[in-house]
């Protein structure tokens, strides 16, 4: 993501701004409010973004679990935690601030004050230096809300980190959610009986309850989107419900609410670099840095499934060696492989390294180059300690959208799925969160499973 991208909803704010304050013509009015328009749908396209190199492992999720989303009820006790390292390894003057944003994460154009008690931005004061390891760098942290500064309104925000007080200097934008609970929804997963996806794909039937809700009409008012496994790159958005019977919601469309089962990720345990786990092939050690090789993978999609707990694509900072991972774990240069059939590159296609280390990202950074000495694809990434869960993602050089998971789909699969229900009256400006449930495809959780 270059810089320009980061910098437009404060572009889209100086247009806005100079309009005010000077007289132009109708004609210029439209084209500024298209500017902005654009501008916000590019950031929209854009949400979780990092300017600057030098930062590495951003952590944002519940308070004490790295594997939660970062959700907060209102009015409620709940903390959130950030952490993130400065690769230059000195002190700089990191704030943040909170950004509401829409149902399409376009920001609100709302005064701060409106969604915000307190102070608008607030400065990141707990920070310490690397110890133990090889690679020096600065470890920032906070738990918010912080309680001079707390939403008040539900909805999607953006937390949104800066330096010197200047926001302008955006350092990097994650997102976080803020429910009022209005609306109580049950869900479960079942088999779709479309005969072609039947074996592959999983599908939610979920109904909604919201007493309490002067919904008018509950088709236009009331917005659904559901998560994979919290992620937003294959959200599914815009489903509408199949049936309304005074205020219970049903959704149970045969041809919505379907996600693919993937397979079991593929895991990476990088808690200790001396002991070398089973995924790693060799590592090479340097003064100050160290290099691993990972176990060269092999494309998945034919084998049959077999159920194994996974992160489900994230990832744990955590060591072996160490009191405090967040300080003292060290980084590596990890080096994936995937090896293609035949020794050939796979036909107008290319192929990503995918997960939360990577941010679902396909980008420059992720793409897997074809060695042709070796009839593998390679890729590198700066990854710090930690248990890492990841996969290989095949993307059509002629359809961006047809992309394809070299894993393989079983509805078996374990996969877990979070509801979120939005609501916006009609004389409302900001989409209220309203409700979010999570539901698990196994609850077993067997050992081993054929």
């Amino acid at each position: 993501m270059n810089v320009e991208n980061s910098t437009t909803v404060q572009e889209c704010d100086a247009t806005m701004m100079k309009n005010e304050q000077m007289l132009i013509t109708p004609k210029a009015k439209l084209i500024a409010i298209f500017l902005c328009f654009f501008f916000n749908s590019i950031f929209a396209q854009h949400v979780e973004i990092v300017n600057k190199p030098y930062i590495q492992s951003i952590r944002f999720h519940s308070y004490n679990n790295q594997q939660g989303m970062p959700l907060y009820h209102l009015n409620s006790g709940d903390q959130l935690e950030l952490h993130f390292d400065d690769m230059e390894s000195n002190v700089k003057s990191y704030y943040y601030t909170f950004q509401l944003c829409d149902y399409n994460w376009n920001k609100v154009d709302v005064s701060p004050f409106t969604y915000l008690k307190g102070f608008t931005q607030q400065r990141i004061t707990t920070y310490r230096y690397s110890s133990i390891a090889f690679t020096k760098y600065t470890h920032y942290q906070a738990v918010l809300p912080e309680r001079n500064m707390v939403p008040t309104l539900s909805g999607n925000y953006l937390l949104k980190v800066f330096l010197d007080g200047d926001t302008s200097k955006l350092v990097f934008v994650k997102r976080f959610l803020v429910t009022d609970s209005k609306a109580l929804i049950t869900a479960q997963v079942v088999q779709p009986f479309t005969a072609n996806l039947f074996r592959t794909h999983q599908k939610l039937l979920f109904t909604a309850n919201i007493t309490g809700i002067n919904s008018f009409s509950a088709a236009q008012q009331v917005k659904v989107v559901i998560l994979q496994n919290n992620r937003w790159d294959n959200a599914q958005k815009d489903i509408a419900p199949t049936f309304v019977r005074g205020n219970n919601l049903e959704y149970n469309s045969e041809n919505s609410s379907l996600f693919a089962g993937g397979k079991e990720w593929r895991w990476l345990d990088l808690r200790s670099f001396r002991f070398q786990t089973d995924r790693v092939d060799s590592a090479t050690y340097h003064k100050t840095s160290t290099d691993i090789f990972v176990k060269t993978d092999i494309d998945r999609s034919s084998q049959r499934y077999v159920y194994f707990a996974d992160l489900n694509g994230m990832y744990l900072v955590a060591t072996y060696e160490s009191i405090n991972p967040y300080w003292q774990g060290d980084y590596a240069t990890v080096k994936f492989s995937l090896a293609s059939p035949n020794g050939q590159p796979y036909t107008n296609k290319d192929i990503y390294l995918i997960g939360q280390l990577t941010n679902y990202e396909q980008s420059d950074k992720t793409k897997m180059a074809f060695n042709t000495e070796t009839g593998k694809y390679e890729v590198s990434t700066y990854l710090k300690q930690g248990y890492y869960n990841y996969a290989y993602l095949a993307v059509d050089k002629n359809n961006p959208n047809d992309k394809r998971e070299l894993e393989g789909d079983n509805w078996e699969t374990e996969n877990t799925y979070t509801i979120l229900m939005y609501y916006k009256a009609f004389a409302d400006r900001t989409d209220q969160l309203i409700g979010v449930t999570q539901v698990s495809t196994r609850t077993d959780r067997p050992g081993l499973s054929f």
